[in-house]
């Protein structure tokens, strides 16, 4: 098992920053894949970034492209998202999520563990 805890959500005005953190801990020896999934109320969750562990590739949603980072810290077992010139529309629940086995993150049906969640709000 492994568990996820996000940190860093909030409220910012529009074309402001945030970075948010997601610390895995458990069995964690085996990540294969960690990223962030959103989701606003009505909605289905949407995929936003992942990052694969070992080689440290990096896939964006087009929507956030340019504008979030998606990085990670092996020795602390961490992913972080920044994200900069923040619109109204980033307003959302940010979850963090991750998979221990070889296959995508791209889809909320891929992941395998997820965390809590964190609320980020964009005022305008």
């Amino acid at each position: 098992q492994v568990q996820l805890v996000e940190s860093g959500g909030g409220l910012v005005q529009a074309g402001g920053s945030l970075r948010l953190s997601c610390a895995a801990s458990g069995r964690t020896a085996g990540t294969y894949a960690m990223g962030w999934f959103r989701q606003v109320p009505g909605k289905e969750r949407e995929f936003v970034a992942r990052i694969r562990w070992s080689y440290g590739s990096t896939s964006y949603a087009d929507s956030v492209k340019g504008r979030f980072t998606i990085s990670r810290d092996n020795a602390k077992n961490t992913v972080y998202l920044q994200m900069n010139s923040l619109k109204p529309e980033d307003t959302a629940i940010y979850y963090c999520a991750a998979r221990t086995t070889v296959g995508g993150l791209s889809r909320a049906s891929e992941v395998a563990y997820w965390g809590q969640g964190t609320q980020v709000t964009v005022s305008s």
